[in-house]
């Protein structure tokens, strides 16, 4: 698995649990799949730039903490 994309998903577990959503949750909110969240959580598949602004949007967050 690729850094950045090891980082994004250590990323968007960390502050989807900090802010108390299950992932199911955030699915919901996103209209995915709670699949999808756990795959991006386990690094088995790569966001467009447009999903990864959606993410942060719901999780009240910026691009940037879930990337870098």
């Amino acid at each position: 698995m690729r850094k950045e994309i090891k980082q994004f998903s250590i990323n968007l577990k960390r502050l989807r649990i900090a802010r108390g959503m299950s992932q199911a949750h955030l699915a919901a909110q996103l209209k995915v799949d709670k699949g999808y969240i756990s795959r991006l959580e386990a690094g088995n598949k790569n966001p467009t730039l447009s999903t990864i602004a959606n993410i942060a949007q719901a999780l009240q967050t910026t691009v940037d903490k879930l990337v870098n």
